[in-house]
């Protein structure tokens, strides 16, 4: 992969870890950090180094939030003592302020699953990870499919398993318009009542 989208929820960032193995430093050339291709791959069988994919994590793929404790995160600051190779540089709020006692609307999820598509057809790199959850991408997968067979929307569409991979192919002609990608901001909410523990 040439990038790894993560959500900046702890879960994920793990996940990313398990399946992916150490990131990339922030800033380092891909040339420059060279290590053993995984196990029984074929690069790996013709001794080929390959160069770790960065890690970047965006606001905009983590779960639907509010109301259950575990869709809220913590602070940047802490997290990324955790996860020190992971690139936080686009996270613009270090404490959750999208976080409420009230659970993110349907319609306001699949927007922002339409903003993180667009964010994600934006970038220059072709073979891209995200690391995310099974309600946002439920929201996301939702939208699409309508021509499809039932069949291929039904399992376009059905709900993600605990750290499923799933292969998707998006098609696009990029931003032809230089459209501006305007970041994730909080929702004009009451702040949360609930505070994560460190």
């Amino acid at each position: 992969f040439d990038l790894v989208v993560v959500s900046p929820l702890t879960r994920t960032c793990e996940t990313a870890l398990h399946v992916f193995g150490e990131p990339r430093s922030p800033g380092k050339p891909a040339f420059l950090d060279q290590v053993d291709a995984p196990v029984n791959s074929p690069e790996y069988a013709a001794g080929v180094k390959i160069s770790p994919p960065r890690f970047l994590v965006r606001e905009e793929c983590r779960e639907r939030w509010g109301h259950y404790c575990c869709d809220g995160r913590r602070p940047i600051r802490e997290i990324a003592k955790e996860f020190p190779n992971f690139d936080f540089s686009e996270v613009i709020h270090d404490e959750d302020v999208f976080y409420s006692d009230e659970r993110e609307s349907d319609e306001h999820c699949c927007d922002r699953a339409v903003k993180f598509l667009e964010w994600l057809n934006s970038r220059p790199e072709k073979c891209i990870a995200v690391v995310t959850h099974s309600s946002f991408l439920r929201h996301l997968f939702g939208q699409f499919g309508e021509s499809l067979h039932n069949d291929d929307r039904d399992h376009l569409q059905r709900l993600a398993g605990n750290c499923e991979l799933r292969s998707i192919v998006l098609c696009s002609h990029g931003n032809k318009d230089g459209k501006q990608i305007d970041p994730l901001m909080p929702p004009p909410a009451a702040p949360s009542t609930i505070r994560m523990s460190s």
